[in-house]
């Protein structure tokens, strides 16, 4: 199975990006790992919601040129469907017996998705009610994945 995780914004933190490479290193041995990050655009402060579409929509056209259409998109968004993390493990398994060999995660920047990019989703997912900064919601996605391939192979994990 080949994963690949398209999210806006380069990660500034060395901590985050310390974290985001143990888990590529942990999923190598389950998986194919890609990570695009796309450029985000600069909010001002009190943008208009017309300013802030027009930021997401930027966003959202350098996230569709990465988009595969023999992919299964995945959206992270505050209003997508909830999963726990063995539900999580049985949609990925599942979508590999389905003969589905590449799922494509997105992840939006401070301002989240535009439509145009949710619309596109095979399926969203949302993560909590609360809101993330986009850095630490890649190393928890990532964290996820590999839990969920820990799950599928009978392995043990934290619960």
């Amino acid at each position: 199975m080949k994963i690949t995780i398209i999210s806006v914004g380069k990660i500034k933190e060395k901590y985050y990006r310390d974290a985001i490479k143990e888990y590529e290193k942990r999923l190598s041995r389950y998986c194919k790992l890609e990570i695009i990050e796309v450029e985000d655009e600069k909010t001002p402060d009190k943008a208009s919601d017309a300013l802030e579409d027009q930021i997401k929509a930027k966003e959202a056209e350098r996230i569709l040129k990465h988009i595969k259409d023999d992919a299964y998109l995945i959206t992270l968004e505050i209003a997508g469907e909830m999963h726990n993390s063995e539900e999580l493990a049985q949609k990925i398994e599942k979508l590999g017996t389905q003969g589905v060999s590449h799922i494509q995660f997105v992840i939006g920047g401070s301002l989240g998705l535009h439509n145009n990019v949710c619309s596109r989703a095979d399926f969203p997912l949302s993560f909590s009610k609360m809101t993330f900064p986009h850095q630490l919601m890649r190393v928890i996605l990532l964290e996820q994945i590999y839990r969920s391939y820990r799950i599928i192979n009978g392995e043990p994990y934290h619960k």
